[in-house]
Formats: C-alpha cells, sequence, structure tokens
C-alpha cells in the first residue's frame, strides 16, 4: 500500500546571499518546485502507472517513495519491503561484481542470509550474465546494467515494487521476459509503482495511472483514459481539451464516420475474413487544402494494433474547398475475435495536426476460435510422417 499526501519537493536553483538582500529574500526569487500538492492511493496489490513528458517530476517523485529524497511539503506512508529501481545501476559498486552487489543490495533491504542464498540462483539465472556475474560490474554495458538492476529488484521479494523506465534500455526479448515478470508479480499481489514512456507497456500492465504535468497531478484515471490526455497535451502545446472537443485547427474537419460491409450498411460487428470498408466524411473550408487522412486501430487495453495514412498508402488528397470529402478505406479483417477502437487523424502534408478523433469508432469482431495475440496468421498446416 502507497499513501502520497500533499507532496512538493522545492529546491534552491541559486542558494547563497547577496549585496543588500537577506536569504528568505534570495530563496523566493531562486527556487524551483519540481512537485506541487501531489496525493494518491495506491491499494495493496495494484499496478499504477505515472505518465508525464520529461521533467513532468515522476522521477523525483518515486525518489521519494523510496526514500532517497524527503519532500518538502507533506508525507509518503509506505507497508511492508520496497524494491526501487531507478536510476540505472545506482546503488552499484562499480569494482564489486554482479553477485556482490545483489548480496549488498538486499542486506541493506534487510534480507537475511538464508533469503539472499535462496534468491541468488534465481537472480543469476533472470539475468543471464553467464561469467559476468561474478565480473566487476565497470566491465558491463548499459544492457547488462539492466539486467542485473531488474533481476537483483524483482527477486528481492518486495511487497512494493517501484519501477523507474527500467524497460526502456535492453533487447525486445529481455524486455518482454520483465514485462511478464511483472505480471508474475502483480498476480502474486505485488504492488507495483510503474514509469515509463511507452504508452503500451502502461496500458498492458496497469490498472489505474495518473498524469504529471510540470510538477503537478493533472488527472486520475484509467490507463487509457491517461494516455489520451497525455497524447492531447503533447499535440495541443500543453492545452487541456474535454473528452467531448477534438483537436482541430479549422483546416479540415472529421464530419462522421462508419464502418460497413461492401455495398452494406453501417454496422459494429464483423467475423474474421470479412471485408471492411472505413469510410470518412470531412469537412474542407479553405481552397487549395491538401491533408492526409490517417486511422490507428487499438484494441480493448488500448495497445495500438495497427495503423496507416493516406501517404504511406500513396493516396495524395487535395481538395479546393469549401467542399465535402468522402474517403473510403478498404481492408481484410484479420483480426482476432475481441473489441477495437479506430482513432481518426487528419493533417499537413508535413505531419501538423488538422483534426484529430480518439477512439472514434468502436467495432467488435467474433469468431468461434480462441487465437493468440491480436491477428489471425490465416495460415495452413500440414504434417507428415517422416
Amino acid at each position: 500500500m502507497i499513501s502520497v499526501q500533499n507532496v512538493s519537493k522545492r529546491y534552491i536553483t541559486q542558494p547563497g546571499f547577496w549585496r543588500g538582500r537577506g536569504a528568505k529574500e534570495v530563496e523566493a526569487q531562486n527556487e524551483f518546485w519540481a512537485l506541487r500538492n501531489i496525493s494518491f492511493d495506491v491499494s495493496k496489490g495494484e499496478v499504477f502507472g505515472l505518465v508525464g513528458p520529461n521533467g513532468a517530476g515522476k522521477s523525483t517523485l518515486l525518489q521519494i517513495l523510496a526514500g532517497i529524497l524527503q519532500p518538502t511539503e507533506g508525507r509518503v506512508l509506505t507497508q511492508g519491503r520496497v524494491s526501487a529501481l531507478l536510476e540505472l545501476g545506482a546503488g552499484f559498486n562499480l569494482e564489486f561484481s554482479g553477485r556482490e552487489n545483489v548480496r549488498l543490495n538486499a542486506e541493506l533491504l534487510g534480507l537475511s542470509r538464508k533469503e539472499i542464498d535462496a534468491a541468488i540462483p534465481d537472480v543469476e539465472s533472470f539475468a543471464e550474465l553467464g561469467r559476468f556475474f561474478d565480473r566487476p560490474v565497470r566491465e558491463y554495458s548499459t544492457g547488462m546494467y539492466v539486467r542485473l538492476a531488474f533481476s537483483a529488484a524483482i527477486h528481492q521479494q518486495p511487497e512494493t515494487l517501484i519501477v523507474d523506465e527500467a524497460l526502456a534500455v535492453g533487447d525486445a526479448r529481455f524486455a518482454n521476459k520483465c514485462i511478464r515478470r511483472l505480471e508474475e508479480l502483480k498476480q502474486q499481489g505485488t504492488t507495483i509503482l510503474f514509469v515509463s514512456h511507452d504508452l503500451g507497456i502502461v496500458q498492458r500492465l496497469c490498472s489505474r495511472a495518473a498524469l504529471l504535468w510540470q510538477g503537478e497531478l493533472v488527472t486520475l484515471g484509467t490507463p487509457l483514459e491517461i494516455s489520451n490526455e497525455y497524447v492531447r497535451r503533447v499535440q495541443t502545446d500543453v492545452i487541456p481539451l474535454p473528452e467531448s472537443i477534438p483537436v482541430n485547427n479549422a483546416r479540415t474537419h472529421i464530419v462522421s464516420a462508419h464502418l460497413h460491409l461492401p455495398d452494406d450498411a453501417p454496422r459494429s460487428q464483423f467475423n474474421i475474413n470479412d471485408t471492411i470498408v472505413l469510410s470518412v466524411e470531412v469537412q474542407v473550408p479553405a481552397p487549395a487544402t491538401e491533408f492526409q487522412l490517417g486511422l490507428l486501430i487499438r484494441n480493448r487495453q488500448g495497445i495500438e494494433v495497427a495503423g496507416t495514412n493516406t501517404r504511406i498508402e500513396d493516396c495524395p488528397i487535395s481538395v479546393d474547398g469549401p467542399a465535402r470529402v468522402q474517403i473510403s478505406f478498404t481492408f481484410p479483417c484479420k483480426l482476432t475475435k475481441g473489441d477495437y477502437t479506430i482513432t481518426l487523424a487528419t493533417q499537413d502534408p508535413d505531419g501538423t495536426r488538422q483534426d484529430w478523433r480518439d477512439d472514434f469508432l468502436e467495432f467488435r469482431v467474433n469468431d468461434r476460435r480462441d487465437f493468440a495475440g491480436t491477428s489471425w496468421l490465416d495460415g495452413n498446416f500440414e504434417w507428415t510422417i517422416l
């Protein structure tokens, strides 16, 4: 369990005295608040995501939660053993081997020698460092640092695990291995506070999330809601928008859209291998307007499944407005059964956003079979006796 109660963190950027001015006056003019009045609770066994741009205060907040920094105002309450994976290699002694560093970190967390001896083989196996596990850490590559740090953190039997961008470095295979391990810890009831710029991973792992912006907690919600708000702010120069108002610069306007089978009425349910037609109507108010239309398909967890646009498909659009344009995109349904959404956007040829509609359409794919993943491979098995 984690309880963050009105936490603020202040730094003095130019401490000291200036001629004729007191310390308090100097501090007031040179203070920087990395965090202001942050409050939220994370229940036991919950996976909670923190999302925000660089400089939003995410790492500062995690360091306070881990006990590395003290808040200027407010307090943080945690229960049980807390294991933190923050800055790359933080806490490692470069002259110690990987094995020695794991032992040292475990002892600092209060694990007994018996617990450490039992965990070491699992740490060594998960990290996949081979003979380098007994070599000085200064000889490690960046990826090896990640392997050792992550493996050490998750095998220290934490009741609360704090992870800051740990999966941003390293190969895809090990990253997937780490995600599977986090999902196992989630099933075991470990409380996890997770920071990542990868919105897909946040949506896959987390049950709730928060958006930090310029040191303030903007909103709490589902991972999909938080991801959409984050994308909106990035794309609209940090102007928060209500859910019902699209991002639009008036050069084009997405009027309507629907899905249907060829020469059929609009529908929201399809079968695998159907031919689906997406029809979109766009209002173009100005003459000599060039734009591209893009679409993005997400699954129920908010993970991006597929996307394309008229530029990629070699279909340039140039309209002498005012006019309304009907655009159609036909594609075979190779999605496995489940619920999906389609986000639509119009852009200038250089990619500048014109109109953006998050999750504008919803549809379902039905099938009697249960495939893994989101894509139907549409292949054939053959076998023979050798």
